[in-house]
């Protein structure tokens, strides 16, 4: 399911239009946007968590050349599904 698809989805379920679905799955996405890079996470019950978390600096080879590099710390989104989600799907 791609992005117009889920807002279909939304508009059909909830009986409003198709604009007002995608506002709030817009708003939904700035959201949890906005609170991962406070380093909020955003918990939904039975659904899941989304985070940011912090990976460490580390040295890695380039495979085309065999080159050490080095890599710096990042911070990457996570998502972990809900007990009720995994059960689902």
């Amino acid at each position: 399911m791609n992005k117009a698809e889920l807002i279909e989805e939304l508009a059909s379920k909830t009986g409003t239009s198709k604009s007002a679905a995608g506002d709030a799955l817009e708003a939904f996405i700035d959201i949890v946007h906005r609170s991962l890079a406070k380093g909020d996470p955003v918990v939904i019950t039975g659904f899941g968590k989304f985070e940011a978390r912090a990976r460490a600096a580390r040295t890695a080879r380039n495979p085309q050349t065999g080159a050490i590099v080095q890599v710096k710390k990042t911070t990457v989104p996570v998502f972990k599904a809900g007990a009720d989600f995994k059960k689902i799907v």
